[in-house]
């Protein structure tokens, strides 16, 4: 059985090598190889870095898993990463340039056919020159030599190419500014059938998907936590995926939410790259911060209970989530509000009665079209939604991983306000 796994996962794997190798020389001929002259320094450097950027992306991959040091994690992420996002919104403008590429040769032809007899005016009379004038030399003809002009398909696929160029690269560009400024805050009510009227009006800053690591580090945990308590919370759910790294790596990173505030407290469960990364330090590590690790756990806090459950990643190291014991010997007269990382244990959360289940896990998608793709594997990809009588919210996070970029799912904090209907 293992060997049947092996070689699925290499058959996988060179699938996934020859797609990206194919793609790289997709990228190659139509901004480098059909818009430049053989020989010349552009086709040079463009070659160069089509075989030095994907080696700095399979870099930035394997650096982490592999223990590389953290400095040589960090040199690599930046350019390897950036490369990744750049690579898919290149190809997807030059895929849209395809369907330009025909119409516009056609264009430039007809305007050539059009222009082929011209119609000349007639040539004005010979004027006599007196025999005592003075000889003058003829006039050169104005400006240099012309050169000879690019032919219509390269000159299309210049136009094309550079177009291509300019908004992928746009678009990267824009979708990292949205990452290093920050999350912004979103805000969404919840009615719940059991919340007390002493609850009415209750705010969670619900917070996930941090992902500190080589390119996000301190100054952006600092941006969230200041985004947090600007609005003043009763309470901070932290759902899962805070890091991408040990906690000597990272711990200093992370020592900003010790100036987390809300009324209540914040709380914290696993998500599943807390498991890539050494979960129980970094569980031991923010309840030095100040956050209250809820393992599976349960308190009664502001006239509701607040439940976690560890994700499922944890599976594997006998640590997976236990909604028995996060939920047993409660009062079922009390709403309940359950922070899980993955949207997708709604249906246990439904089975034990659970009034609200805070997520995150999905980014959104985080790169336009990633939305598709989360949609297969996640009941819900960003927003509120109803399951039975229990509700699911999905924030799509306040960090990135692997590329800085958000494409179509911007990060964000999202303050979710609890309505009593006895209000």
């Amino acid at each position: 059985m293992r060997i049947v796994d092996a070689g699925l996962a290499v058959l996988a794997v060179t699938a996934v090598l020859a797609l990206l190798v194919a793609v790289h020389r997709y990228v190659w001929c139509r901004l480098v190889g059909d818009t430049t002259r053989q020989g010349s320094p552009w086709r040079r450097a463009g070659t160069i870095a089509a075989y030095a950027l994907p080696l700095l992306s399979l870099g930035a991959l394997v650096a982490g898993p592999a223990g590389a040091p953290f400095p040589v994690q960090r040199v690599l992420a930046w350019p390897g990463y950036l490369w990744l996002a750049a690579l898919l919104y290149l190809t997807l403008a030059l895929l849209v340039g395809e369907a330009v590429r025909p119409l516009l040769r056609r264009w430039l032809a007809r305007r050539a056919a059009a222009g082929a007899a011209p119609v000349r005016a007639p040539e004005p009379e010979p004027v006599p020159v007196p025999a005592s004038a003075p000889e003058v030399a003829p006039a050169p003809e104005s400006g240099a030599p012309a050169l000879p002009a690019p032919s219509r398909r390269l000159f299309v696929a210049r136009a094309v190419g550079g177009a291509a160029a300019v908004a992928g690269l746009g678009t990267v560009g824009y979708g990292t500014y949205g990452v290093l400024r920050g999350p912004r805050v979103k805000r969404v009510t919840v009615p719940l059938a059991r919340l007390p009227r002493s609850a009415h009006g209750f705010r969670i800053a619900v917070v996930s998907d941090i992902h500190l690591g080589p390119i996000l580090g301190r100054s952006h945990t600092q941006r969230v936590v200041d985004a947090v308590n600007r609005t003043q919370p009763d309470l901070i759910a932290v759902v899962g995926d805070l890091v991408d790294g040990s906690v000597a790596d990272l711990g200093p990173a992370a020592e900003p939410l010790a100036g987390l505030r809300a009324r209540h407290g914040a709380f914290f469960v696993t998500g599943n790259h807390e498991y890539y990364s050494g979960a129980a330090q970094w569980v031991d590590h923010v309840r030095e911060l100040g956050l209250h690790p809820l393992e599976n756990a349960r308190v009664e806090t502001g006239g509701f209970d607040l439940a976690g459950v560890n994700d499922i990643a944890g599976e594997s190291e006998g640590q997976g989530p236990d909604f028995a014991r996060a939920l047993c010997d409660r009062d079922p007269a009390r709403a309940v509000v359950l922070m899980a990382h993955q949207p997708v244990v709604i249906d246990e959360a439904v089975e034990h009665g659970v009034d609200l289940q805070l997520s995150g896990h999905t980014h959104g998608g985080q790169l336009w079209p990633g939305n598709y793709v989360a949609e297969l594997s996640n009941p819900t990809v960003a927003g509120l939604e109803r399951y039975g009588d229990t509700q699911l919210y999905v924030t799509r996070g306040a960090g990135a991983w692997g590329p800085p970029v958000r494409v179509g799912a911007p990060s964000d904090i999202t303050v979710v306000e609890l309505a009593s209907r006895q209000a």
